[in-house]
């Protein structure tokens, strides 16, 4: 590998490690600003969005015009790959940590609606799947990068308890239609972030591994020998190499 394209790929990481960090704290504080009905955390967040924006445009020409240069192949062509489309993902988990911030602007409106104590655990699983999305992608670690897989179906159960005890609100108090309304759609956005989670994880498969898992959940095995290699990388990759 030349010189160059060794410099370009290291600071296209630093890049996208940088977005990873902004967007994740994007998504907390969305979160934050919603179960704390804090106006002030919201606004912060749709402000932030700015920067996502112009960070995910600068990251795809970079890709294009490394892919232009340098012409990477087999493992540095993969990874490139992958980054385009963790740079997409990531942008859209903005977006939907932005309209998290509204919904939670909208929701500050009725301080006497109680919020399903559901959502908070809800909110707690969505953002430990975010988290450890990152922490596969950081390590290259197709193992974890299954168990973030494996947990997109807790919260997809507990967006479903959380829809029906909304329903069960409404139905109880008719000034309660729309504050629930706007908790029903915080709760979606984040099953959505969620499944961006997990699409982040079967990006970090195919970057390690070099396998398309997307549909095929259920079937999903690594080789032996890579699930004891993915596995010793948790314990000793050092975060802070990239």
């Amino acid at each position: 590998m030349s010189k160059h394209l060794r410099r370009a790929l290291d600071q296209l990481r630093i890049d996208l490690l940088g977005q990873f960090a902004d967007v994740e704290q994007m998504v907390q504080l969305s979160v934050r600003s919603l179960v704390e009905r804090r106006r002030d955390i919201a606004d912060q967040v749709i402000e932030a969005d700015t920067k996502i924006d112009m960070t995910d445009i600068r990251i795809e020409e970079e890709c294009l015009k490394l892919l232009a240069l340098h012409q990477p192949v087999a493992e540095d062509l993969r990874w490139v790959v992958t980054v385009i489309k963790v740079n997409d993902e990531l942008e859209r988990m903005a977006d939907l940590a932005c309209n998290i911030a509204e919904r939670a602007k909208s929701l500050d409106l009725y301080p006497l609606f109680p919020v399903p104590d559901e959502l908070s655990s809800m909110v707690t699983n969505a953002l430990e799947m975010v988290r450890d999305s990152v922490d596969a992608f950081v390590q290259g670690n197709a193992v974890r990068a299954t168990e973030v897989i494996k947990q997109d179906e807790q919260v997809d159960e507990q967006n479903r308890i959380v829809i029906d005890l909304l329903e069960d609100l409404m139905l109880e108090d008719k000034d309660y239609i729309i504050p629930a309304m706007h908790c029903f759609s915080a709760a979606r956005l984040l099953e959505q972030i969620a499944d961006i989670a997990e699409s982040l994880a079967e990006e970090v498969i195919y970057m390690s591994e070099g396998e398309i898992v997307r549909h095929q959940h259920g079937d999903i095995q690594l080789p032996r020998s890579k699930r004891q290699k993915s596995s010793s990388s948790m314990d000793s990759e050092d975060p802070n190499e990239y």
